[in-house]
């Protein structure tokens, strides 16, 4: 068996404010441990959202059910698509026929290849998913959907600090899936190693109580 970390690793970050303090470090003899403390976003690296991160009221990440996150995965290969361009329902249904109901999709870019993800260029130059490509998805009856790239066109706004109207449905993915029940799993790495159509996936979140999303390490099982 060879597992795969398709997890971004969690450090300071051009985005999100993120700090580790080391609290204790075996200096006092009544507490010979290192201990730290974690400071970060919940929808910093790599996570899963909730789907009362979009939807109020809706079902928090601690409250879905652990299915969502764990099963077959189809890897979609988008890596044609170039900066600054939308994942579009022709791109899936040329690539994406092996996708199957109840399946987690994978879409593969490689776009943590071409630009780091620690730099602004990464978000703001990035790919994203179209409303008919997000359709094309909820059709295809899958379970959850994870991403190697910035998945909604509007994320470059939040970067760049353009504050402007912003419909709900400009954020594709989140007001496609999540009413349809498909969990969201965001910035994933390393999915050109995985090397074949279809792998075994999970990400768990962290079960924060009420959560709106928490990080997870995802990983694929290749037997």
């Amino acid at each position: 068996m060879t597992i795969v970390d398709l997890s971004l690793p969690i450090r300071a970050h051009v985005r999100w404010k993120t700090e580790v303090t080391v609290q204790s470090n075996f200096e006092d003899p009544s507490h010979p441990f290192r201990s730290s403390r974690l400071a970060m976003p919940a929808h910093g690296f790599t996570h899963c959202d909730g789907f009362n991160h979009f939807i109020p009221g809706a079902a928090t990440v601690d409250r879905m059910p652990l299915e969502t996150w764990v099963g077959e995965a189809a890897v979609v290969d988008l890596t044609h698509i170039v900066a600054n361009t939308a994942v579009e329902a022709a791109d899936l249904e040329a690539r994406g026929q092996h996708v199957r109901r109840g399946d987690i999709a994978l879409l593969r870019t490689d776009w943590p290849l071409r630009r780091s993800w620690e730099t602004v260029e990464f978000w703001t130059e990035a790919p994203w998913t179209s409303a008919a490509a997000c359709r094309w998805l909820v059709a295809r009856g899958v379970k959850a959907v994870g991403y190697d790239y910035p998945p909604d066109q509007p994320v470059r706004d939040l970067v760049l600090g353009r504050r402007r109207p912003i419909a709900p449905e400009e954020w594709a993915t989140h007001h496609t899936f999540f009413p349809a029940g498909i969990g969201v799993i965001e910035y994933l790495v390393n999915l050109d190693r995985l090397g074949r159509e279809r792998v075994r996936f999970l990400a768990l979140p962290l079960k924060l109580d009420g959560g709106d999303g928490a990080p997870a390490r995802a990983i694929a099982i290749l037997d």
